[in-house]
């Protein structure tokens, strides 16, 4: 069983100096509005790859940069240690909100069944879907953490974040410096982006159409790489991206690309399986495409995906087992939530769950309350994988339980999307507590204080997260699934939901065989990257990441690829500066494209600018 390796951080700090009353108070609604503002950046970034970020050590470093020029400038005193990590545990929970279905199941129902959301539906539904998770992250605390020991490496990392700016103010400053000067380059660059009308830059080359070819009859001479989008991004938030996910995914994510728009889609618009797009070189023909690759795409992810899942049986039954020794405090006695109160906390929220799945979607009260049950079991899968990991597999929980609907209620959209909805945004906002939990614990923060944080963290995420969607999407239907709008994420939800319903005979010609082909090769890549020798299983491409190239523009691809690289070899040159401050200058320029684009969006909207 893996164990904690940071035994430099005090695990039995005074928990008496953590915040009470209007400190805690002050921290938790830092944390609300800093997590209001980045839950935009992750509805941003959701709908336009699929993914979010851990918005964790940035917040920690915006609220105590914040509190100390308040210091500075007026009588307020700064935040402790624990006030930080309240905000931070705050703040996450409220960027994590998308992940409760505004970037998924929620615009892809709509497109579906033309379903349509008021504000306050939107934030009682993903409240309740997030709290879910939140109350299992609570009771799983003891046993995760206290008793087995798992590292959670995302909260171990912000912990290290947190000692060192409190042992030594400079590193804070230098790094809270970097945060707002990417955010600025980021913002600046997609306002010129925007205001310039810029487009991808294409990288040249062209695809002639076969003699006799659909794309020969229809007199379309071939296919130009701007067609195909093998292009250069002008804007920088990609490129942050690809500094994050390290650069084996960034290679797969090229090689994904590379097969799917430079070899599978030239084929398919010449064998006739898609209508090709306009006949300019100029013209972006992604969401032609999109019609057939997402369907080899999305195969592949999820077999991978639940392949992945049946690997992780172990942790599976570990959930169940009782552990704890003599030394196991009482219920309540170190700070966690009594036994009574986290079974009134399940039960409401379970309630809560089942209430709006039956109002909102029609869904059989039966058949709502066993989805919240299988969010149970799952939800604990992916904390115990994600402790061990540092990776949630969400989509992997929701794609379990479109399958089991797909048997019980058969033929019903809203039932599959939303019973998974539940599933996979209780997964993500359990394993996202468990982290801050983690840092807490290793800190010696009250998980009380910080189950509090985390519920207001959510209510404030729901807020904000709800009205930035309806203000951004006010047409699913034709926004999304477009080069401006690719959410991959609503892609394979959409497409599971689809495939259930109507079957196979909806599906375009050879798709069939390419959901076969793709879907046999994310299988085997997921065993290959479980069993092989750790040396061997570096140089594997990550089949996760070659269906997510499928189902993105290849410049966003390009983009991701060019950022891993920058990171990795920065990690190489000048390997000290690179751990402190790469994390940093990735998030602040995602950060700073987000917000901005979120607000030019607006404007745009409103017919301002």
């Amino acid at each position: 069983m893996s164990t904690s390796s940071s035994t430099n951080i005090p695990t039995d700090a005074v928990v008496a100096a953590e915040p009470r009353g209007a400190p805690m108070v002050r921290a938790v609604i830092t944390g609300m509005l800093l997590g209001g503002v980045l839950s935009l950046c992750n509805l941003y970034t959701g709908l336009k790859v699929g993914w979010g970020m851990n918005i964790s050590i940035t917040a920690a470093l915006m609220g105590y940069g914040i509190w100390k020029l308040l210091e500075a400038g007026t009588r307020a005193r700064g935040f402790s240690i624990h006030e930080t990590n309240l905000n931070q545990t705050a703040a996450s929970a409220a960027a994590a909100i998308s992940s409760a279905g505004l970037v998924a199941p929620i615009p892809a129902l709509t497109m579906i069944n033309g379903h349509t959301y008021t504000w306050i539906g939107l934030v009682a539904w993903t409240f309740a879907v997030s709290m879910v998770g939140v109350v299992v992250g609570i009771g799983l605390r003891r046993q995760l953490i206290v008793v087995d020991r798992l590292p959670f490496p995302g909260g171990m990392a912000t912990a290290e974040t947190l000692r060192e700016i409190y042992a030594e103010g400079k590193e804070a400053a230098a790094r809270l410096r970097m945060l707002i000067g990417a955010a600025l380059v980021g913002a600046g660059i997609k306002v010129i982006e925007y205001t310039a009308a810029l487009k991808p830059l294409a990288l040249g080359g062209w695809w002639s159409a076969k003699p006799g070819g659909a794309l020969a009859k229809s007199g379309v001479g071939g296919i130009s790489s701007g067609n195909l989008g093998f292009a250069l991004e002008p804007t920088v938030m990609m490129y942050g991206v690809g500094m994050l996910i390290g650069p084996r995914v960034g290679v797969s994510m090229l090689i994904g690309a590379v097969l799917s728009w430079g070899v599978l889609a030239p084929m398919a618009f010449d064998a006739g399986w898609m209508p090709p797009g306009k006949a300019d070189p100029e013209a972006n023909w992604f969401v032609a495409g999109l019609q057939w690759l997402l369907w080899p795409g999305v195969a592949m992810m999820v077999a991978s995906a639940l392949t992945s899942f049946a690997f992780s049986w172990r942790s599976f039954v570990a959930v169940f087992r009782r552990g704890g020794g003599k030394d196991e405090p009482a219920a309540g006695d170190d700070g966690s939530l009594t036994r009574r109160a986290f079974i009134v906390s399940l039960v409401a929220v379970t309630a809560f769950a089942v209430v709006l799945q039956v109002s909102m979607f029609d869904i059989a009260a039966w058949a709502a309350f066993l989805g919240v049950l299988m969010t149970f079991v799952l939800a604990l899968v992916a904390a115990r994988v994600s402790g061990e990991t540092n990776i949630t597999p969400v989509g992997a929980m929701g794609k379990v339980t479109q399958l089991a609907f797909a048997v019980l209620a058969p033929g019903q959209p809203a039932a599959n999307l939303m019973a998974a909805n539940v599933t996979g945004g209780a997964a993500s906002q359990c394993a996202d507590l468990m982290h801050d939990l983690k840092t807490g614990h290793l800190i010696g923060s009250r998980p009380r204080a910080q189950f509090v944080a985390q519920s207001f963290g959510v209510l404030a995420g729901a807020m904000a997260g709800s009205a930035g969607y309806l203000v951004l999407i006010k047409d699913p239907v034709n926004q999304l699934l477009t080069p401006e709008w690719p959410a991959p994420s609503v892609a394979a939800w959409k497409a599971v939901a689809e495939l259930f319903m109507k079957g196979l005979s909806a599906l375009p010609p050879g798709a069939v065989n390419a959901m076969a082909i793709a879907g046999a090769a994310g299988i085997l890549l997921a065993v290959l990257e479980k069993t092989l020798p750790a040396a061997l299983r570096r140089w594997m491409p990550s089949s996760t990441s070659l269906g997510l190239a499928m189902v993105i523009p290849a410049y966003n691809a390009i983009s991701m690829f060019l950022g891993s690289m920058v990171a990795w070899l920065l990690g190489r040159w000048v390997p000290d500066w690179s751990t402190r401050f790469v994390l940093i200058l990735a998030s602040g320029l995602i950060a700073g494209e987000s917000l901005s684009g979120v607000v030019l969006s607006v404007m745009k909207i409103l017919g301002v600018g």
